[in-house]
């Protein structure tokens, strides 16, 4: 009974308790929403888990210098509703196109084009099929197999019809201008 007592002193007399208290139980539910993001991994081991599990990959393609690639990361891939579908439905991958790093794939090893500063990588070369831009997101399939390649920098209600184009093979009967016509956006007013 004493216990009870002084919890009741601690919570409701005390409004710094108090206060505390109501900020943890709105943090319970509240920030799990807002701190969805997307859970970047590398290429090669969303290539193994295609292995297991057949799902689409969604490459970022980026470089350090490059502002909008920046920006795409933060403001687009950070959306909430926007980076819970990216992580439900394809392997995510976030790819520096200037990169040092050997990357095997498809039995070729793929590197570093160059040694100036700013030399593409090979992958990248591939994923863009040489449109070297950047931003730019590649989409493979379950088989790893090239989609597309899209460039620019998008606003995550414009990413969103994108993504549900690929994602929901959309692209397999419908062209893109013909589908985008009539979409309504879900994930983002």
């Amino acid at each position: 009974m004493e216990l009870l007592k002084y919890l009741y002193i601690c919570i409701y007399k005390n409004s710094i308790m108090k206060k505390l208290i109501i900020l943890a139980i709105i943090s319970l539910f509240v920030l799990p929403a807002f701190s969805q993001q997307v859970e970047w991994i590398s290429f090669e081991k969303a290539v193994e888990l295609n292995k297991e599990e057949p799902k689409k990959i969604l490459v970022d393609v980026y470089t350090d210098w490059c502002g909008w690639c920046k920006k795409l990361k933060k403001n687009t891939f950070n959306h909430p509703p926007i980076a819970k579908y990216i992580n439900e439905n394809f392997y995510p991958v976030r790819f520096n196109a200037e990169t040092d790093k050997k990357v095997r794939f498809m039995g070729k090893t793929f590197t570093k084009t160059g040694t100036r500063s700013r030399s593409p990588h090979q992958l990248a070369a591939a994923l863009l099929q040489g449109k070297m831009s950047y931003p730019s997101v590649a989409y493979l399939d379950g088989q790893n197999r090239l989609i597309a390649a899209v460039p620019g920098y998008y606003e995550p209600k414009d990413i969103e019809p994108v993504l549900k184009y690929f994602a929901e093979d959309i692209y397999k009967t419908q062209k893109f201008q013909e589908y985008s016509k009539s979409f309504q956006n879900t994930l983002v007013d």
